[in-house]
């Protein structure tokens, strides 16, 4: 006996009719009885969950959950439906996704069509009317691991009975499944093309006060929009962009985005952001970039065992002693000492001196990093907020002076020869081929909103 090989998504059912019978099953043989949701068959994906009450679209578009199947722990989901204005890319991108219950109808003005629908539409297993509490509590305890959800044609015979052999099958299948360890996913959900982002708001038509490249390892749509709400012209650029190209733009800044995958197996990033780092061009970045910037500076990075999720993440800015609510994403850490800053070990001290800028005040894991002797910061959140508390919104603006106050050279290149990063390996002595595969997914983008920036009442 063996499961479906294939999975064709279906439309979901009518409202009101009796759902199908559908199940989760986790690689540690952990089941859950529910219902199926949204399109019917089989998913399978790294199982996290994500503790926001609200923002569940802006979730379910972000690129960084791109082979994830998503719990979320707030119960009620779907009240609000789905609108045209919050999407932070094209598509859905959740291999799954988990609700309690199921919202039956959308009560909201912003609402054009129910969340259910859009999801059947695009093809999105999910799963209903389970204990999404006992779940999230499971996987704190054991940790995120792979899953698959199952329902309609998926189901092997004897599943409704969850026989041992059936239970054996769909163990198969989800045990058989990519791990997220060493997955290098930037490249599946990055744009294939560049574009630009204009100036918005009170900076509409004027000249930008600086521009920026923006790596899209899986940005979302905001993070350039605010960007452009403080008068700044954004090149967003594909993953396999190299030093070259970047500095053809002629940037006063360079920006690496978040994004899904392992930034172990992200070389082609690290090389290239070495690049940045040698031609001492301003550096910003979020996420997943964080953790680029550690390892461009030597310091390791570990999985989490559950990582953070969710827009409700206490961090404590350790420059200014203040503790801010900051919107997370991220199953993946930065290995830095925490606790007086250090040289950064990448051949032996050449980025100078490094420190610790944020920490996490539920686990004091590091949330972000600050080069003393480059022009450099990151942080392991979103600052764009979408959804989520505009805590840290302010670090736009930091990243804005810094390069308004950031000699880089005059109008024949930048400050300093670039040493590595030119899309040949870093000079480490490794012999690592080039990344040169094409993207294969390109997000939809949207245009720059017209909010005025807003005005960082402290000295940072």
């Amino acid at each position: 006996m063996t499961a479906p090989a294939t999975n064709t998504p279906t439309t979901a059912a009518p409202r009101g009719a009796v759902r199908a019978p559908a199940l989760l099953v986790l690689e540690d043989g952990y089941v859950l009885r529910g219902s199926a949701y949204a399109a019917t068959g089989r998913t399978v994906g790294e199982i996290v969950f994500s503790t926001g009450m609200t923002g569940y679209q802006e979730t379910l578009t972000d690129p960084s959950y791109h082979r994830q199947i998503v719990v979320m722990t707030a119960p009620h989901i779907g009240n609000t439906g789905v609108n045209e204005e919050d999407p932070e890319s094209g598509r859905v991108w959740v291999a799954g996704f988990v609700v309690r219950d199921a919202a039956r109808r959308a009560s909201s003005w912003r609402a054009t069509k129910e969340l259910e629908d859009e999801l059947a539409e695009q093809g999105i297993v999910g799963l209903c009317d389970v204990d999404t509490r006992a779940l999230t509590r499971h996987l704190r305890e054991r940790g995120v691991m792979r899953a698959g959800i199952f329902s309609g044609a998926a189901l092997p015979a004897g599943a409704e009975h969850l026989t041992e052999q059936a239970r054996e099958v769909l163990l198969e299948v989800v045990r058989e499944s990519p791990q997220m360890r060493g997955a290098d996913l930037a490249r599946e959900v990055s744009t294939e093309e560049a574009y630009v982002v204009e100036p918005a708001g009170e900076f509409a038509g004027k000249e930008p006060v600086a521009t920026v490249v923006a790596v899209d390892l899986g940005i979302k749509a905001r993070t350039p929009q605010q960007l452009a709400a403080r008068g700044v012209r954004v090149h967003v650029v594909p993953q396999r962009t190299t030093l070259a190209e970047v500095l053809a733009h002629r940037p006063d800044g360079v920006f690496f985005s978040n994004g899904p995958g392992d930034p172990e197996a992200a070389t082609h990033e690290v090389d290239l952001l070495r690049g940045v780092l040698d031609a001492r061009l301003p550096f910003f970045g979020i996420c997943f970039g964080n953790q680029l910037l550690g390892r461009a500076l030597g310091y390791g990075t570990y999985k989490l065992e559950y990582g953070h999720r969710g827009v409700n993440q206490p961090i404590l800015d350790r420059t200014t002693g203040k503790v801010e609510i900051t919107a997370h994403n991220h199953g993946f850490a930065v290995d830095a000492p925490v606790a007086e800053p250090s040289v950064a070990p990448y051949q032996d001290g050449r980025y100078g001196r490094v420190e610790v800028s944020h920490v996490s005040l539920n686990d004091n894991v590091v949330e972000g990093l600050r080069a003393l002797d480059l022009p450099a910061f990151s942080v392991q959140y979103h600052p764009e907020a979408a959804a989520g508390p505009h805590d840290a919104e302010h670090l736009f603006d930091r990243f804005v002076r810094l390069m308004q106050t950031q000699p880089h050279g005059d109008d024949d290149g930048p400050a300093e020869a670039p040493l590595a990063g030119s899309g040949n390996p870093a000079a480490t002595g490794e012999a690592r081929t080039p990344d040169t595969a094409a993207a294969t997914t390109a997000p939809t983008t949207t245009a720059p909103t017209t909010t005025a920036p807003t005005t960082e009442s402290e000295a940072r």
